[in-house]
């Protein structure tokens, strides 16, 4: 199991534990909380060297430019998702 495989499983399991743990859980309050850490930890991660001229942290060596990495992460990992789209969606055909 990869390293991503198996932070995405502890995150998923966290968020189920919390849910059953507390039974008046908002799961949706639960789901924020763990992308909120989920995002300061990626942020924290991908902090920049401090070296102007490194080439390593070019994609990364703005805060507009690791917002953008993130949120095309984020995007990828939604879009390849089970729960990306649903029979409940508004957007889905009816016959």
């Amino acid at each position: 199991m990869t390293e991503l495989n198996r932070a995405l499983q502890e995150v998923v399991e966290l968020g189920n534990r919390l849910l059953e743990e507390d039974p008046e859980a908002d799961s949706w309050d639960v789901a924020s909380g763990l992308l909120a850490g989920a995002v300061h930890f990626w942020l924290y991660s991908r902090q920049p060297c401090g070296d102007p001229l490194c080439e390593s942290c070019t994609d990364i060596d703005t805060a507009e430019k690791r917002l953008r990495m993130l949120m095309d992460e984020t995007r990828q990992s939604a879009e390849e998702s089970e729960y990306f789209h649903t029979p409940s969606d508004a957007n889905v055909g009816r016959a």
